[in-house]
């Protein structure tokens, strides 16, 4: 097998047959005029090291590069991101002279969450105010920078080993926005000891209950494993189901697996029946997890 990952005009090409990755890499250079540059090292501003363990992905350069263009503004590093309980709103102080200086920060620092699961709530959060930034907003951003500059280095471990199976956590912080009462919803996967993927996310609609929230998320999880599924299908992965779900919601877990409750959820009833849906496919695995085990808390409170 040879895989092909192309983003614009970069590319990855990786497989277990030596000849057809050459074969292949010299149709694409006969036909658009490629660089090899051998082994990936570096790849859409995520550096690529190879480590006893695995592969690491980390973002360093761009950390210390994006920390270099507001050296003049981001001054002493601190060892915390902001505070769970403070939370901002559109209103609070006043509007900053240059929006644009906050929407560039913002939109790099997203950028950096492809390998820092540790700052995706406090961006996810700063993000909502790209519209109309103010100074306290500005204030927060810098924070983060600041803890950014006491830890620049921290990467991702694509570990290599044969373990394949899928695990995911998730929860949601119910009406935790104070400006729209709006959820936050958060989740992690692994695959094997590897964490692949990550999301924290305000939801789009204002949840009626802690339950409808936590399914809300429970939803859009079973949705990304349901199309990560096929993505590992087409890898030749396929003994790697039902997919253990760990919740640390007892109700939503006796919803997805007792029917009789939708008649009483039915302002989620098409969350609830899709979820179900999957359970009894095979696809996962639900099961509770005590809060003080729930690993996707850092995305959602």
């Amino acid at each position: 097998m040879v895989f092909l990952a192309v983003y614009v005009d970069n590319i990855l090409l990786t497989g277990n047959d030596e000849a057809e990755i050459a074969s292949l890499k010299s149709f694409h250079d006969s036909t658009f005029k490629i660089k090899d540059l051998g082994y990936a090292h570096y790849f859409l501003g995520i550096e690529i090291l190879r480590f006893d363990r695995g592969l690491l992905l980390t973002q360093r350069k761009f950390t210390l590069e994006l920390l270099e263009e507001f050296s003049s503004i981001v001054s002493s590093s601190v060892i915390c991101l902001l505070d769970y309980n403070t939370k901002l709103t559109p209103h609070d102080g006043d509007l900053l002279p240059d929006l644009s200086t906050y929407r560039r920060l913002i939109g790099k620092l997203n950028f950096l969450t492809n390998t820092r699961p540790d700052i995706a709530f406090s961006i996810q959060h700063l993000s909502q105010f790209l519209q109309a930034p103010r100074e306290l907003h500005m204030r927060a951003a810098l924070h983060v920078q600041r803890y950014l500059k006491g830890e620049p280095s921290l990467d991702i471990l694509l570990n290599h080993s044969p373990t394949f199976n899928l695990l995911a956590y998730c929860d949601a912080d119910w009406g935790s926005c104070p400006h729209s009462r709006k959820s936050v919803s958060g989740f992690v996967m692994f695959l094997g000891d590897t964490l692949i993927a990550w999301k924290s996310k305000k939801q789009t609609t204002i949840s009626l209950s802690s339950v409808e929230a936590e399914y809300r998320n429970l939803r859009r999880l079973v949705a990304e494993l349901s199309w990560l599924i096929r993505l590992l299908h087409e890898f030749g992965l396929t003994t790697i189901t039902p997919i253990s779900i760990k919740c640390d919601n007892m109700v939503s877990v006796y919803i997805a697996k007792n029917p009789v409750f939708h008649k009483r959820m039915k302002h989620i009833e098409i969350n609830c029946h899709f979820v179900r849906q999957k359970l009894m496919e095979g696809l996962i695995r639900l099961s509770f997890v005590p809060t003080h085990q729930q690993l996707a808390d850092l995305l959602s409170l």
